[in-house]
């Protein structure tokens, strides 16, 4: 049985692909903010994870023994790039980007680079590829901000230079961006953002899953490195 540490296990992708791993006879351990877990049927670590002393306490439950490791951890912030502060900037950036950065560095130093053998799999966006479109918004939605493309996009840069550095350890690290998954959005702004995809719709998080099976089996033993879009084709356009 393969383990797996799946970090934001609690976001609304996360329990998706907890609650398919655990059918699939994965070993579970997730990680996330909250004291308590939704579902209590796997290993769970309340973590912050921007904390190299927190982390370090969670992996030497693992005794060097981890397969895997999905980096799903994301945040963003809402206010208007006018009245952008400092503090919203290190919020995003540490949960974005240095979490992951920290993540990857113990799981390779504690676990994978003396097994010779790991996979990651970060989390990434379209807005890691191309800007978001403010004219899909209305007055008083939550727009996309600069800073959560900016953390996205360095989530995909960090995908391509971990892959490169951890190949002579057979590790492989590759990023899933998904496009704009529904969940309870209104409906203009479901109608607006779905204009603009090819398959004229939002994804659905059950969506992603085919991607992470194949990114967490041996059939994507020679992928690493890449980013795979899942997004009806928006970044197409």
């Amino acid at each position: 049985m393969k383990k797996i540490l799946v970090v934001g296990s609690e976001g609304q992708v996360g329990q998706v692909f907890v609650e398919h791993l655990l059918k699939n006879d994965f070993e579970v351990i997730g990680i996330d903010k909250n004291d308590v877990p939704t579902e209590k049927i796997y290993k769970y670590y309340q973590c912050d994870i921007t904390k190299t002393h927190d982390l370090e306490k969670v992996f030497r439950f693992f005794d060097g023994k981890l397969d895997i490791l999905l980096n799903l951890a994301g945040v963003s912030v809402f206010s208007p790039f006018e009245n952008r502060t400092s503090e919203e900037i290190d919020f995003v950036l540490d949960v974005n980007v240095k979490a992951n950065i920290l993540l990857s560095q113990i799981a390779f130093n504690e676990c994978f680079k003396a097994n010779k053998s790991g996979i990651i799999v970060n989390m990434g966006s379209i807005y890691g590829v191309v800007s978001g479109d403010m004219r899909i918004y209305r007055d008083g939605d939550r727009k996309t901000p600069e800073i959560y493309g900016a953390s996205k996009a360095a989530v995909i840069n960090l995908t391509k230079y971990f892959a490169t550095y951890m190949a002579p350890y057979n590790v492989r690290v590759n990023c899933i961006s998904p496009g704009g998954i529904y969940n309870d959005h209104n409906d203009e702004f479901n109608n607006n953002y779905s204009k603009k995809v090819p398959m004229n719709r939002m994804a659905n998080s059950h969506e992603l899953l085919s991607t992470l099976d194949y990114l967490i089996s041996d059939q994507s033993s020679y992928v690493t490195g890449q980013n795979i879009l899942v997004d009806g084709g928006f970044t197409a356009w």
